[in-house]
């Protein structure tokens, strides 16, 4: 058994040939790329890929495995030069009857074992939707219906980013997950925290309590992947071992969750976009208390406010600790070069953050960047909260 680091939410923007798919992916955004940062710059071990869906992106897989450095395991997933397993994964929009009787749509994550296994997923899926060469769009389908689908060909599927204000359950559908997914409640066991929420905040649900958190970057862009990941407990990198991890089953667990201070994350408190900031409202209020303006984003510490039944946060002892970590590209002074430089001299940014001490990279950026790089690594560090779709701003 040995530890990885393992990132589950990454977007593809294009195709190899430049076809869009995540229409907000970056253009440089691609199967190849995201294999090559992984190993070359992250050190990530493993990565889900959550655009595999996509026809286009298909082809690019099957490109990509004729190329010599790639081949899919027995136990699932695909090898990337013996050190990066890649996950095949979709992202799918559910329709939901959502709170009050309005209709709510919410993201879910659904990854397989094999290509034959995504490619029947997506002649399925593509019978519930507009366009499947596009990430992400709005399916007739609900989270209950969703899941039967997803086992069909041998998938789990986990509900993405559940608390965001957007398109997430807890957000704009409803107060428990069990609602939405009934008897197959107990199919779900791990659920994704997303960027404006944290273990602390998570675990004032009650529901909540055996399932298994995971925090991922939604990466957009290549330098956005690890910005939040996962370290675990397997005993070889495949698709069955990182599901035995989900699953805390035979010893293989996550170890500990590595994301954003909430308050960083574009959704944390609730934002009026006519005054340009953050505001204490309760989700029934449609006016500003500050300007009178209409313009306004529910956040997600808001939200869970309103919908925990805990009279204290107290995580199960099964939980893992849940660590603070700036990304290296939101710290104040650590500009591209910088970043350049270090890997450099460390290879990958895992090493920066776990490995490289105080003394490490003095020897390569000076005593004023590397204070600046070990006070974020360890909390040491102000933070502005982001709300109404900004990010949240650090500062030494």
């Amino acid at each position: 058994m040995y530890e990885i680091f393992a990132d589950l939410h990454i977007h593809i923007g294009r195709s190899e040939n430049g076809k869009p798919v995540k229409i907000t992916g970056a253009k440089s955004l691609n199967f190849t790329n995201i294999a090559k940062e992984c190993f070359n710059r992250k050190g990530i071990q493993v990565a889900g890929i959550i655009d595999c869906a996509s026809p286009y992106v298909i082809e690019d897989i099957e490109n990509f495995l004729k190329s010599g450095d790639a081949y899919e395991l027995k136990d699932g997933g695909i090898i990337y030069k013996d050190k990066v397993c890649i996950l095949l994964g979709s992202e799918v929009e559910t329709s939901e009857k959502g709170r009050n009787g309005k209709l709510g749509s919410a993201h879910n994550v659904c990854f397989f074992p094999y290509l034959k296994d995504i490619k029947g997923f997506s002649s399925e899926l593509s019978r519930h939707l507009k366009n499947i060469t596009l990430s992400t769009q709005r399916t007739d389908l609900s989270g209950y219906e969703l899941i039967d689908i997803v086992e069909k060909y041998n998938g789990i599927l986990i509900p993405a980013h559940i608390f965001t204000p957007h398109k997430s359950y807890y957000g704009n559908c409803t107060d428990r997950l069990e609602n939405i997914f009934k008897e197959k409640y107990n199919k779900i066991f791990a659920v994704e925290l997303g960027l404006s929420s944290d273990t602390f905040l998570a675990d004032e649900i009650s529901e909540l309590e055996n399932k298994t958190f995971v925090t991922n970057s939604d990466a957009h862009s290549l330098p956005r992947i690890a910005r939040e990941y996962n370290k675990m407990l397997v005993k070889d990198i495949s698709f069955k071992e990182i599901v035995k991890a989900l699953k805390n089953e035979d010893g293989r667990k996550v170890l500990a969750n590595y994301g954003l201070d909430p308050k960083l994350g574009k959704y944390h408190r609730s934002f009026c976009e006519d005054c340009n900031d953050s505001i204490e409202i309760d989700e029934a209020a449609t006016i500003c208390p500050k300007c009178g303006g209409q313009n306004i984003t529910f956040g997600v510490f808001d939200r869970i406010e309103l919908i925990k039944d805990k009279k204290e946060t107290k995580s199960p002892i099964h939980r893992p600790p849940y660590i603070y970590q700036v990304p290296l590209t939101f710290i104040p002074g650590v500009g591209g070069k910088t970043i350049d430089k270090l890997l450099d001299h460390f290879e990958t940014e895992m090493n920066i953050l776990h490995k490289a001490t105080k003394d490490d990279l003095e020897a390569v950026v000076g005593e004023k960047v590397a204070s600046n790089i070990i006070n974020s690594i360890t909390g040491n560090v102000h933070v502005h909260s982001g709300g109404g779709g900004v990010y949240g701003k650090v500062s030494l």
